[in-house]
């Protein structure tokens, strides 16, 4: 099928698509960065959530480089045709139940040009399933944001089975506009990601508190005072390539022992295979750059610094 969307980078008005927690926190993101949106919702309550989240997320966003007002006002609508009527992109925050969303996408589908793109925010289902009805599914990708979406630059974005390539880059290239961090995916996978680490995560949590192993608080300090901060600067993979010193992610996995590991969590470790050591190291050096293993430590240490600086000032006028 032939595309005739417009530039991501004239891209103008925008519908949303679901206006509860995510997708008013859309509303507010898009507002931000200039756009015209309208929000729809079947529930004509929605429309005080739309504006209490954008009450609450303004100050932020503000801080972030925001005017110190949104340039429009957001439109709210309990008409779906109404809400994407002269909409250059849809962003659905529906709920996450595979019925509710197939029927919307029919209805979207037959009521909008055949150009625009539409994203579901889902992150519990494929976009293979939903988009599964008749219609022109080669538009139809996924947008993950992550909560809040006015403030976390996370947009994980792939398409189903019947989705064209294209759209899925025109996506991309629109959340980038957009002021987000675009992550293509290479392939669907339930959980996507990064809710796939959350979760392993989370299963450990409660694992270890139904052991008796560890209490609430002791996790959340353990997080927060420990290995959370260097997430945020860098992830897994670049910092254990650290770890390796100046052998790097193949000096670490060499001398990783998974049966020790095994140990640590509930879930077991994988094979430390020829293959995925390859794919560590590479994925490894591409992380890393030109940048020298010094070069790291001092901008994981200066981002250290200011986040722990900043952190402690914003924790002591709250406690």
């Amino acid at each position: 099928m032939r595309f005739n969307r417009p530039d991501p980078a004239d891209v103008r008005r925008i519908a949303c698509i679901g206006g509860g927690l995510i997708g008013s926190g859309w509303a507010a993101s898009f507002l931000a960065a200039g756009y015209d949106v309208i929000v729809h919702d079947p529930d004509p309550g929605a429309e005080r959530t739309l504006h209490r989240t954008i009450e609450t997320a303004w100050p932020s966003l503000v801080a972030m480089g925001a005017d110190a007002a949104p340039a429009t006002e957001p439109r709210f609508t309990t008409n779906l045709e109404e809400a994407v009527a002269d909409a250059d992109f849809v962003q659905e925050s529906a709920p996450e139940r595979l019925d509710i969303k197939r029927d919307l996408y029919h209805r979207l589908d037959s009521t909008m040009a055949n150009d625009v793109v539409i994203a579901s925010s889902t992150s519990g289902l494929l976009m293979s399933d939903i988009q599964a009805g008749d219609g022109n599914a080669a538009r139809m990708v996924l947008g993950h944001p992550f909560n809040p979406p006015y403030l976390m630059p996370l947009v994980e974005v792939v398409g189903g089975r019947q989705t064209a390539p294209e759209a899925v880059d025109w996506a991309c290239a629109f959340y980038q506009a957009a002021g987000k961090h675009p992550l293509k995916l290479d392939r669907e996978v339930p959980g996507h990601v990064a809710d796939r680490l959350q979760q392993a995560i989370w299963n450990e949590i409660l694992h270890m508190i139904a052991a008796g192993e560890a209490t609430p608080e002791q996790i959340d300090a353990s997080i927060v005072h420990g290995f959370g901060p260097r997430l945020a600067i860098m992830g897994y993979c670049l910092l254990f390539h650290m770890a390796g010193g100046e052998g790097g992610m193949r000096h670490f996995l060499e001398h990783f022992d998974p049966a020790v590991a095994d140990a640590w969590t509930r879930l077991p470790s994988p094979p430390i295979t020829p293959e995925l050591t390859e794919a560590m190291v590479a994925g490894c050096a591409r992380l890393q750059g030109e940048r020298t293993m010094e070069d790291l430590a001092t901008l994981r240490d200066k981002a250290l610094v200011g986040f722990l600086t900043h952190y402690r000032a914003v924790t002591a006028t709250t406690s």
